[in-house]
Formats: structure tokens, C-alpha cells, sequence
């Protein structure tokens, strides 16, 4: 880790990097643009997957005193990860045929007619018991007319993959077993509150003559406002529906999990515990004696002890980590390996057959209705995962080292 502090930095920036030649250009102004913010507490952290987003970078963390800022949280607001370890182990299961080809392909064949990815949704309305909650407890979000179509259209969405970098895997675990990890968030909600509470802040900044320049896309909300009480409404909402997403697709991949292992290995197939976790969000916390809103845009919290999941890049290598509560970064870790290259500079850089033929090698089992884009998220566009781990062992422990073997992607 390095600290930058000079004429371009108001508040120090913390970087988990060698140096600053590990960071692009871009993503090093939008730090700079958040050490200026004059509610700041204490420093900006860069976690070593940094790189360039939108206002504040991907894997930046940030406390405020007593405001929200919607771009520094996110257009997938509650974004996160969700995984659990089985008790299958790998070898006596890769070798086993089926009607639909190996039974790790007729597993990702059935998750991926069972979920639906990309911008596709169910037919009928899906039970949701956050979507029900906010029903009944309308009154916290009526004053946002706007939003309000958000609720039932939501129902047709619940447990649902979306596309980008989402994913569901089937993984190995440095001691051969057979785990299952997933990538999703708040789908179209969370990018909607987003977008809306943005608009509706940088409004107000330029109304109150705000010394938070335009063009750091950073408009922020006080807390105390009416504003801001209704953006942390429906911040909360987006991430409650996002962790009930993942958890909806995790119950159904465990069961085709279940019934396709039972059926034809004979062997009971039991889970063990789960880890639901987000990446992209803001809570009230207390840091150096001060209750002060954190914002994770693309970082995960580790307090002591905590349990979290930093995956990688398809075809690599992801990590179930145990956190040490590092206190410089607000407790805080990288939420993946990063990019390298933009999706569209995946594109031209590398080619499908490239990328399919790398996952061949692997032994990967992609799912993946078009293929015309896979390059976007290959391995070769990301950064080495075990390099960004090796720059955060002060604020986790790796717990479980996976390996993806087979995958389905939007």
C-alpha cells in the first residue's frame, strides 16, 4: 500500500498498489476528485482491483459526514456475491454421462433454462418477501412517484442473472470438493434508484451553489434531508431485493445441483453454510470515533472474523476470505480481480476462438446462449487474482481457494 497526498489531493488517497504506474490515468483524477470532497473523514482507499467507473472508481471506498452520494455507490446497488461449499467432491463426478452430455454440463444446461439471464424475466410474478415488505410499508417510498412501477415490476425479476460480468459457477475448492458461487445484484431497480437520486442531487447542488464540481459526477445528498432519507430508503430496498436475487438462484441451482448428483451418483448431496454478501453499497458505521456513511463502490467489508467472497475473473480462480478488520481501509477489501481491459477493449483485443479455446484447455463447461461476446469477460481482461490478493493479506485471510469448472453466463 501507498499513500498519495499532494497538490492534487485535498484528504490523503490510500492505494493497495506497489505504485502509482499500477494505476490508470483515469481512475487516478476520480480519486483525486474524492480526496476534495470537503465532507470527507479522514482518507479516499483504492483497493488493488481499482480501476476507472463512473464519478468514484471501482473498488473505491469512502466515508462522508453526513451526506450520500448515489455515483458513489453504484447503478447495481446491492450488488454481491453468494456461495456455498457441497459435500461432492469433484473427481467422482467429472467423468459421469448423462442424456445431456457430462453431468457437469446437463447441470449448467439446467440452470440456465431454470434462471433467467441477460434482460430476460419471468413470465408470472415470483414470490418476494422484500417486494412484499415495501408494499405494506409504502409510505416510505410513495414520494417518489417515479420509482414506484419499480416495486411490482420487480416481481418479475426476483431471481433472475442479468448479464455484464454476472455469473453463476460451479467451482473446485483446493481440497477437491464441488462449491457453487453466484454474482448478481438489484437488476433493474438498483441502476433505476440510481440514476434518479443522482439526477435529483445534482439539482440540488447546483441550486445550493455546491463547491463539489459538476463534473466529478459526485452530487451528494445530506442525510437529514427529505431527499436523502428517501434515496437510503430505496438504497435499502435495492439491497435487500439484491441479496434475496442471489439467494433465489442459489436455491435453485442447489437443487438441479441435488436432484442431477442424487440421480446419478446415488450419493445424499448436503450444503454447507452460505455467504451472501454485497459489493456495491453505503451503511452508517462508526470509524475513528465517528459515525460516518461508508461507501463501497466495488469493495467488500471484511470486519475481524467476517466472512466474504472475492471471486475472479471465468475460467480463473476465485477466494472465500476471512477478514482481519483492517482499519485504514474502513474495513474493507477488493470485490474481484479488476479489469485491465474495457469490455469493448476485451472485444478487440481478444478473440472468441482465443477465449474458447482457453476454456477448452481448462476443462471449463461454458453456458452461454451467445458467444459473439465472450471476450468481454475472459480470464485475459481481468487482472491476476492471486496478484490482487497478494496486495490485500492486511486486510484478509484466504479461507478457500476455487477454481471455475463450469459456468453460466448472460
Amino acid at each position: 500500500m501507498f499513500v498519495l497526498n499532494n497538490e492534487n489531493t485535498k484528504f490523503p488517497v490510500k492505494i493497495w498498489l506497489e505504485d502509482e504506474t499500477k494505476l490508470e490515468a483515469n481512475c487516478l483524477e476520480q480519486a483525486c476528485n474524492l480526496s476534495r470532497l470537503p465532507f470527507l473523514h479522514k482518507w479516499v482507499c483504492l483497493m488493488p482491483d481499482t480501476h476507472a467507473g463512473k464519478g468514484m472508481p471501482i473498488g473505491g471506498v469512502i466515508a462522508a459526514r453526513d451526506v450520500i452520494i448515489p455515483n458513489a455507490v453504484g447503478v447495481d446497488i446491492g450488488c454481491g456475491m453468494d456461495f456455498i461449499p457441497t459435500n461432492i467432491r469433484l473427481e467422482d463426478i467429472r467423468k459421469i454421462q448423462t442424456g445431456n452430455g457430462s453431468l457437469i454440463q446437463a447441470i449448467v444446461g439446467s440452470v440456465m433454462r431454470a434462471v433467467p439471464l441477460n434482460a430476460e424475466r419471468y413470465r408470472e410474478p415470483q414470490r418476494s418477501e422484500v417486494l412484499d415488505r415495501a408494499k405494506q410499508e409504502i409510505d416510505k417510498y410513495d414520494k417518489d412517484t417515479e420509482l414506484l412501477p419499480l416495486i411490482q415490476d420487480g416481481y418479475f425479476q426476483v431471481g433472475s442473472l442479468g448479464g455484464g460480468n454476472h455469473f453463476i459457477e460451479l467451482q473446485e475448492d483446493q481440497d477437491g470438493y464441488l462449491c457453487i458461487m453466484i454474482h448478481s445484484g438489484s437488476r433493474h431497480l438498483g441502476k433505476a434508484v440510481c440514476d434518479y437520486f443522482h439526477t435529483r442531487a445534482g439539482e440540488l447542488n447546483r441550486m445550493w451553489y455546491s463547491e463539489v464540481k459538476n463534473e466529478y459526477r459526485l452530487s451528494f445528498l445530506p442525510v437529514h434531508s427529505d431527499e436523502g432519507q428517501q434515496y437510503i430508503h430505496w438504497m435499502n430496498l435495492s439491497m435487500d431485493y439484491a441479496f434475496e436475487n442471489r439467494a433465489r438462484m442459489l436455491d435453485k441451482t442447489c437443487s438441479i445441483v441435488k436432484e442431477l448428483i442424487e440421480k446419478h451418483m446415488g450419493q445424499i448431496v448436503e450444503f454447507g453454510e452460505e455467504i451472501n454478501c454485497h459489493h456495491n453499497y453505503a451503511a452508517l458505521e462508526n470509524h475513528y470515533d465517528a459515525n460516518v456513511w461508508v461507501h463501497r463502490k466495488g469493495a467488500t467489508r471484511v470486519r475481524e472474523g467476517e466472512m466474504a467472497v472475492i471471486p475472479g475473473a471465468m475460467g480463473s480462480y476465485s477466494y472465500v476470505v476471512e477478514g482481519k478488520g483492517n482499519r485504514e481501509s474502513f474495513c474493507s477489501s477488493s470485490h474481484g480481480a479488476g479489469r485491465n481491459y474495457s469490455r469493448s477493449g476485451a472485444m478487440k483485443a481478444f478473440s472468441i476462438e482465443k477465449v474458447m479455446v482457453d476454456l477448452k484447455e481448462q476443462g471449463v463447461v461454458l453456458g452461454k446462449r451467445k458467444k459473439n461476446d465472450v471476450a468481454e469477460e475472459c480470464r485475459f481482461a481481468y487482472k491476476d487474482i492471486d496478484e490482487v490478493m497478494a496486495q490485500q493479506l492486511d486486510m484478509v485471510t484466504p479461507v478457500r481457494k476455487l477454481k471455475t469448472v463450469g459456468v453460466v453466463k448472460g
